[in-house]
């Protein structure tokens, strides 16, 4: 009967760019059914959303550290009571948090998604499904990506045409692959998304991100710095594999800071641009067969010159997932949701095609509210 029951939750997701917190409310079995209900957005303060950068990199929380997960968790307990505010005719049966990721290195099997699940249960007086990751990354899993079983279900839901493919553009990239037969998926990071895009607005021009990639626009590519970094041996890996948010950095004068040397702003930015669209563009050298089309969510599709240039560079058609009537922005918290319903179902959330795991994996941990007497 469990297997069966359909349940109201709510996802929560904090990506790695650090804009702010998503909340969806959703009903799901935590397999075929799907129906999104609602959906909010809130931007972190600005204080907090430094205290939070400053922890990233972080095995074990400093005190600021401890006090930003605070606010943090506190920030993403105020977006639930609203969002519950907004549907009381929905109450929720679980919430998945994702939590802030601050650091992800499978070499040494460590995953660290930080957030108080006992506080958000508290303050929410509901429970919360956390620690998503680590069960899969100690079993030899990449713990990542973890939206493919999300990403299939809606692909089931909407009767695409398969093979099919989402791309996921958030601080890193990622792209699930569906093939004809619906349980053979493939899914990996493809490389940075906008976070070295980001990163680079906020130091050289003290902005969270470039508006549209309207100054990307008009820069100018260096290719010969793309060629160096798209040499990384990462590339030519075969998945499943995953990155950290950090893996380049442009703070940091590797060969990939030392690339943007002498560039200008808009050239710096264009640069930065096409080494994500081509971490995307050689991602398809790993997938089996091509998909008659790639649909992107996550907040790099609005990035109309990021799309302008996947559209230019990839064998298939590009479309914004809205174009389904999803919701782009809703899609990461949602599986989140999704998830925590099936790691209550005791269903698996990683697969060996998705996070390289021996065996399908279910995971998380649940904070629960002590039983009233």
């Amino acid at each position: 009967m469990e297997k069966q029951k359909v349940y109201t939750a709510i996802g929560l997701m904090s990506g790695t760019s650090l804009d702010g917190v998503d909340a969806a409310l959703l009903r799901t079995d935590g397999m075929h059914k799907v129906e999104p209900i609602g959906f909010l957005h809130e931007p972190y303060a600005l204080d907090l959303r430094q205290t939070l950068r400053a922890c990233f990199g972080q095995e074990r929380l400093d005190d600021a550290g401890k006090q930003a997960e605070r606010a943090m968790t506190l920030a993403h307990a105020d977006l639930v009571k609203r969002l519950m505010a907004l549907y009381p005719e929905y109450k929720p049966d679980v919430i998945g948090f994702h939590g802030q990721t601050i650091l992800h290195d499978t070499g040494r099997k460590i995953t660290v998604q930080i957030g108080d699940a006992d506080l958000l249960a508290q303050e929410t007086q509901t429970d919360v499904v956390h620690d998503f990751r680590q069960r899969d990354v100690s079993a030899g899993g990449q713990g990542a990506p973890l939206a493919p079983l999300y990403h299939a279900a809606r692909v089931r839901d909407a009767k695409m045409p398969r093979p099919a493919a989402l791309l996921n553009i958030g601080g890193v990239a990622n792209i699930t692959w569906i093939g004809h037969d619906e349980e053979h998926i493939i899914a990996f990071d493809t490389g940075t998304g906008n976070a070295m895009m980001d990163d680079y607005a906020k130091r050289h021009l003290a902005l969270d991100y470039d508006p549209d990639g309207a100054l990307a626009a008009v820069g100018s590519v260096d290719e010969l710095a793309v060629m160096q970094w798209m040499s990384d041996g990462y590339f030519a890996a075969p998945p499943p594999k995953s990155l950290d948010r950090n893996e380049w950095d442009v703070a940091v004068m590797g060969p990939l800071a030392k690339g943007l040397v002498g560039l200008s702003v808009e050239d710096a930015l264009a640069t930065l641009l096409e080494f994500s669209v081509q971490g995307v563009v050689r991602a398809f050298d790993h997938i089996p067969a091509k998909p008659a089309a790639i649909y992107v969510c996550g907040g790099g599709r609005h990035n109309k010159t990021m799309m302008q240039r996947l559209k230019e560079e990839l064998r298939c058609d590009v479309y914004d997932v809205d174009v389904l009537g999803w919701d782009g922005d809703a899609t990461e918290a949602e599986c989140f949701g999704y998830l925590a319903v099936r790691c209550r179902k005791q269903l698996p959330i990683s697969l060996p095609g998705t996070t390289g795991v021996p065996e399908p994996l279910t995971g998380g941990r649940l904070a629960t509210l002590p039983q009233r007497v």
